[in-house]
């Protein structure tokens, strides 16, 4: 009996694999001798992550302050999952994929259970991958082939969603059962979405980034628009519950009512900031949100700028925590809670803080003129009364000083503090946004270094 001949190309095959692999790991294991991370301005400090061979960052996530996930795109037809387990200053090789077009999209449902998407060269179809035990295995999800989805919402271990812009088999998906079958639950051709959020197993969205944004409230088979039309489309969302949510569509909008109806809420703008929406949100609760995405203009050039309210949006404010690495902006955002957050670019590199940042926020502030006032003087506001903008000019002689500008309700109730930040001899003007307050008295008060200069009345008028 002859014995059975070898398989040489399976072998070849085997053996290429085998080598790449190799090949990858070395480069990532090589590499983490060489993190590091860099203290910076505001508590924030520098992070880097390995070498991953020419790859882009196309997702971000923190299961907790010490376990986080990052995804790539593919180069040589492999995509890269990336571990921490010490918040984000060493990171290494989890998981790989060869064959895989990109990862596109991370969510953990707990520390330990994880999901991340792809889209598959081979056989142009579509792969989820799982952990259960926080990244140390994975294994792959059931899906049916020719579905390239590029957003994914997890609710449970059981229930994923996803979307698919393609025009033929594109749309929503839906599964019960961890995968084990697949419905599909809404496709509208060339319009199919590209962004999928679901609150819950009944309320979700789903937008084409650019064009629209629906809604549905019976687990999918009905999406009702809520929006259309250019810059319409949301980029992202958080809801803190049920019914409280804030979603990135052009500008930042928030809801109390489950998404039903939206109210536009001021974000930074003005002076040096060159681009004021946002494209990620990271929520700590009702009232602690992280945004990124925005940028402002500096003496370094343009820096990317993070975002923050601390009052449920009330008021957004800023830092810039750049002044060394041309950080020019922040495409991926993870908090755990207000004293840990995360912002990377699409490059290997991002911040993080484990003290909320800088205690200053800032609110933009134009210098409309450098010349030495006589005194510190605040002027009325104007328009006055007002709806819902209005502006505030004081000015600030001699040495730099501590400049704060505060607004209160008629009960002297502290609302916000508009500046806190030193500032030098000169004319300053700052816009006050009251689309979130109701009718009535307000006052405002200049404080230099402690000391309260002038205290003035305005009226909001809707």
């Amino acid at each position: 009996m002859h014995p059975k001949p070898e398989n040489t190309e399976e072998k070849q095959k085997t053996a290429r694999w085998l080598t790449d692999a190799v090949f990858y790991l070395a480069i990532l294991f090589f590499a983490i001798g060489f993190n590091f991370s860099d203290r910076m301005a505001g508590n924030w400090y520098q992070q880097f992550m390995p070498n991953i061979g020419g790859r882009t960052i196309t997702d971000i996530t923190f299961a907790d302050s010490l376990n986080g996930f990052a995804i790539t795109n593919e180069v040589s037809d492999t995509s890269f999952v990336l571990r921490t387990s010490n918040g984000g200053d060493n990171w290494f090789l989890s998981h790989f994929d060869t064959g895989v077009c990109t990862y596109y999209n991370i969510q953990f449902i707990n520390q330990n259970t994880g999901f991340v998407s792809g889209y598959l060269y081979n056989g142009s179809s579509f792969r989820i991958v799982k952990t259960t035990n926080g990244g140390v295995n994975w294994s792959y999800v059931n899906f049916p082939n020719d579905i390239v989805a590029i957003d994914m919402f997890v609710l449970n271990q059981d229930t994923i969603w996803l979307v698919d812009s393609g025009s033929l088999t594109g749309g929503v998906f839906f599964t019960s059962n961890g995968g084990a079958s697949w419905q599909n639950q809404l496709n509208l051709g060339n319009a199919n979405p590209d962004r999928i959020y679901m609150i819950n197993g009944n309320v979700g969205f789903v937008s084409e980034t650019n064009n629209y944004t629906r809604i549905t409230t019976n687990s999918g088979q009905n999406w009702e628009v809520l929006f259309t039309g250019s810059g319409q489309g949301f980029y992202d969302m958080y809801f803190a519950d049920n019914l409280t949510g804030w979603g990135n569509f052009f500008n930042t909008r928030k809801t109390t009512n489950g998404g039903v109806n939206w109210i536009v809420q001021p974000m930074p703008s003005g002076g040096n900031i060159v681009t004021s929406s946002i494209q990620k949100l990271s929520g700590i609760n009702k009232d602690t949100i992280w945004g990124a995405g925005a940028q402002i203009f500096t003496s370094l050039g343009i820096r990317g700028m993070i975002n923050r309210t601390t009052n449920g949006g009330e008021n957004w404010l800023y830092q810039v925590p750049d002044s060394t690495y041309n950080n020019n902006i922040y495409s991926y955002l993870g908090s755990y809670n207000k004293l840990n957050g995360w912002a990377y670019l699409t490059e290997n590199r991002g911040i993080h803080t484990t003290s909320g940042g800088d205690p200053v926020w800032l609110t933009p502030v134009n210098q409309i003129s450098s010349e030495v006032p006589k005194g510190f003087e605040l002027s009325q506001n104007y328009p006055n009364p007002f709806n819902p903008l209005t502006n505030i000019k004081y000015n600030v002689k001699g040495e730099t000083s501590n400049v704060k500008l505060i607004i209160f309700d008629i009960q002297g109730k502290q609302l916000t503090e508009l500046i806190n930040q030193k500032q030098s001899a000169g004319t300053y003007q700052v816009d006050f946004n009251g689309s979130n307050y109701s009718s009535g008295v307000y006052f405002y008060s200049l404080i230099i270094d402690g000391k309260v200069i002038d205290t003035k009345k305005m009226i909001l008028l809707k």
